[in-house]
């Protein structure tokens, strides 16, 4: 075995190492990657490519869409639009048995148009719908699944920050990605409303109906919810219709979502400072470790890890759908205890190479957006899988009285759907790539 492959090895044992220990994951990348570099170079050379990495990687115009999604998905929390989004949704389905946490998994869907990421879905709906739901006797842990649950849309219904990352991070087409994850989030909207369906037909007194909502309530719910579907579709129309670029849709987007908030007197000047810190402080965060991951990228770059494993891989023509599997079930292993972005950008430089080298029948861009939407599908479950579930725990610090091992058990029915959904995604590669190949 190559000395390089059994430094890269060392790398990766000694930053899960640090991980564990709970050191920030942007220093761990960071101290790792240019120790490793150190080790294969030298320290002048880590010093001319610190010198001028962080401006070519900050300077790129395409990251930022990541702030401006942030921004945008603030802005919409700020300003109310998650509690229309439910107020409609109830209105149509809340009426019937398990009608209202299906409400909070279609408004979560709708509400992942404007809002990319998962966390803040679910934080949002924490304080919007989880009230209501308990109010009418929605049992807690089944409450808090579903909202734990629903977040997880945030990051399945384009626009999606993750998947941006991803797209940076492999140079692939951002819009085209988009495209691909469209019918898989709607499959998983589909699939978690049937969770609930089959869970209250078996034990009706998990989740009620909720009131019925009088005829002029119903209109006024539908009417307030008319400014952020048509957000919606300007933001994703215009990317799918060619019309703006995912930056400039991202703007347009953010631009839209304020004159709105501003219109109906939804958002104050108080509301627009803590959506902006909040972008600042989760952009920061992002950048950080996009740093933290291009320095360990260069480590790995230099040992050759990737290409040598890449190699050897399709010298020993393992099925490609075993590489497959065996590549899924390690981000569902790393997924219960990593933080998703980290997650990402420590395994794809060795495992991407890998996907693109192996034999699908596809060409290797088609098989790169089916391996981002595969990525996306599995960071999905880790974000409410046991033991770590960070919408399990972002949900808990909401609804403080209702014990974290409730909101687990209220999980795994739509764990089941997950698994469900992954093996309809990977057995039915044109599910992510129907779109794509009809509009572009």
């Amino acid at each position: 075995m190559a000395p390089e492959f059994i430094i890269a090895a060392w790398g990766f044992a000694a930053l899960l190492g640090l991980i564990v220990l709970r050191a920030p994951i942007a220093l761990s990348m960071m101290l790792v990657g240019a120790l490793g570099y150190v080790h294969i170079l030298d320290w002048s050379a880590l010093l001319n490519y610190l010198k001028s990495t962080p401006y070519h990687l900050f300077a790129n115009y395409t990251l930022s869409v990541i702030p401006l999604f942030i921004l945008m998905g603030a802005l919409a929390e700020r300003g109310g639009l998650a509690r229309d989004l439910f107020a409609a949704a109830n209105a149509v389905m809340g009426r019937r048995p398990g009608g209202m946490p299906m409400a909070v998994i279609g408004a979560s869907a709708a509400f992942g148009a404007v809002c990319g990421s998962s966390v803040a879905t679910t934080a949002t709906f924490g304080r919007a719908a989880l009230p209501e739901l308990l109010r009418f006797g929605t049992h807690p842990g089944f409450a808090t699944g579903t909202i734990a649950v629903g977040g997880t849309l945030g990051i399945l219904i384009p626009p999606s920050v993750i998947l941006v990352v991803y797209a940076i991070t492999t140079e692939q087409n951002i819009s085209k990605l988009f495209m691909a994850a469209v019918l898989p989030g709607i499959l998983a909207t589909l699939l978690y409303i049937l969770a609930i369906w089959l869970v209250v037909r078996r034990r009706p007194e998990l989740a009620p109906p909720g009131p019925v909502v009088s005829g002029a309530d119903r209109w006024r719910a539908y009417r307030n919810v008319i400014p952020v579907l048509l957000i919606a579709l300007l933001v994703l129309g215009g990317i799918y219709g060619g019309v703006f670029t995912p930056t400039e849709s991202a703007a347009v987007g953010c631009i839209a979502v304020l004159a709105v908030g501003l219109l109906r007197r939804s958002l104050s000047g108080a509301d627009i400072r803590v959506a902006l810190l909040a972008t600042a402080e989760t952009a920061g965060m992002i950048f950080a470790i996009l740093l933290g991951a291009e320095i360990f990228n260069a480590f790995l770059a230099l040992s050759q890890a990737p290409d040598l494993l890449a190699l050897w891989v399709t010298e020993q023509n393992f099925p490609p759908y075993g590489v497959l599997a065996v590549l899924l079930l390690t981000y569902i292993v790393l997924g219960a205890v990593m933080d998703e972005l980290a997650m990402i950008l420590l395994t794809l430089p060795v495992f991407f190479p890998v996907m693109t080298a192996l034999d699908f029948g596809m060409p290797t861009e088609e098989v790169a957006i089916w391996f981002g939407i595969l990525v996306l599908v599995v960071v999905g479950i880790g974000l409410t899988a046991p033991p770590i579930g960070l919408n399990v725990f972002v949900i808990s610090s909401i609804a403080k009285n209702v014990p974290i091992a409730q909101t687990y058990r209220g999980v795994l029915p739509f764990l089941g759907m997950d698994v469900i959904r992954l093996v309809i995604c990977v057995a039915f590669p044109s599910l992510s790539l129907w779109l794509v190949r009809l509009l572009t």
